[in-house]
């Protein structure tokens, strides 16, 4: 039986990122996830069936998506489909008058971007990108010691994100008609984190003042490996590689002039953090998840949601179409154009 006060969740998009989401549902006070939508009947069901909620009940699979959008006991929902398809499903939500939390990116493009963005706010409805690196407990302590200037001002920020993946010309990280390529799909978190880090030493952050870039193609001719520059007007730099074809540390830095902040592997999904300062020991902070990472960003939205708040002040549309305005200069730069576009 379902509890009351529950907040209501359903989720399009069964796969392996919503199956995270839906195990941190168990650890988000009140939170309940009620109904699945998938395309594929058999692959929705077997889904549900290992998705127990925390008391005991199971969500429903939904034959249609209408069973979401016109379903009262549906508060939000959570898009996790593949990145070509975002778009669809946040525009279906938002028009029926339902929250979203989409995963990253949003959606491929500036331009689909800026049009979810204008319907959220003509329909009065919460939308936020599901970068749930931002809601991570010890990126608190790295924005306090940011804010508190312990290392000076900043001068460069760098990290990595790289892995090697198989190369399947019709998956999702290959298929140009997908999306696919490892910008989207993993420097999106480069991106993001960037515009956080510039954001807690100046709460805004400013447009680069230049954007430099190189990549290497996969067959399919999407991006395999991408290196980036961003030059800022105050003459901070941060640099960035992803890649589907190497691996890395893939950690983030932050160099400043009296020292310097390490988050020191899978930054997007870290629990440590050190600063360390010229002659000092370093200092060093751990903070695991409660959970398996997701349920912060879960709870950043309910919080927003239940507030009447149209996106989160931690994860604003700002941010995401900032995100999407420079990974559409970065395609440009090296000479990228999807099939959709």
């Amino acid at each position: 039986m379902e509890l009351e006060g529950d907040f209501g969740w359903a989720l399009i998009g069964p796969g392996t990122v919503a199956r995270r989401f839906a195990t941190a549902t168990h650890d988000v006070p009140n939170a309940c996830l009620r109904k699945v939508y998938g395309r594929n009947p058999t692959r929705t069901s077997a889904f549900v069936a290992a998705c127990r909620n925390a008391h005991g009940t199971l969500p429903l699979a939904a034959r249609e998506l209408d069973e979401l959008l016109e379903d009262p006991r549906i508060d939000a929902i959570y898009i996790a489909t593949t990145h070509v398809r975002h778009g669809e499903f946040v525009h279906r939500c938002l028009a029926a008058g339902k929250p979203v939390l989409c995963e990253k990116p949003l959606v491929p493009t500036l331009t689909e971007g800026e049009s979810l963005v204008e319907l959220a706010a003509r329909q009065n409805v919460f939308l936020m990108e599901a970068v749930w690196t931002r809601f991570l407990p010890v990126y608190e302590a790295v924005a306090t010691w940011l804010r508190s200037g312990a290392i000076g001002p900043v001068t460069t920020i760098r990290s990595t994100f790289c892995f090697r993946a198989p190369f399947e010309p019709a998956g999702r990280l290959y298929d140009p008609a997908l999306a696919g390529g490892a910008l989207l799909d993993l420097g999106v978190y480069n991106l993001s984190m960037t515009r956080w880090v510039i954001q807690q030493l100046t709460c805004t952050c400013p447009e680069p003042a230049s954007i430099h870039a190189s990549a290497r193609f996969a067959p399919t001719g999407v991006d395999q490996r991408v290196s980036v520059t961003l030059e800022f007007p105050d003459g901070l730099i941060s640099q960035f590689s992803c890649g589907l074809d190497s691996w890395s540390e893939n950690g983030l830095e932050i160099l400043g002039e009296r020292g310097f902040i390490k988050v020191p592997c899978r930054f997007w999904e870290a629990t440590a953090a050190f600063l360390q300062r010229p002659g000092e020991p370093p200092e060093n902070v751990q903070s695991h998840f409660r959970g398996n990472g997701f349920e912060y960003e879960i709870e950043e939205a309910q919080r927003c949601i239940r507030a009447g708040l149209l996106e989160s002040p931690r994860m604003t549309h700002v941010d995401s179409l900032a995100a999407l305005r420079w990974m559409d200069e970065i395609r440009r730069l090296i000479g990228l154009r999807y099939p959709f576009e």
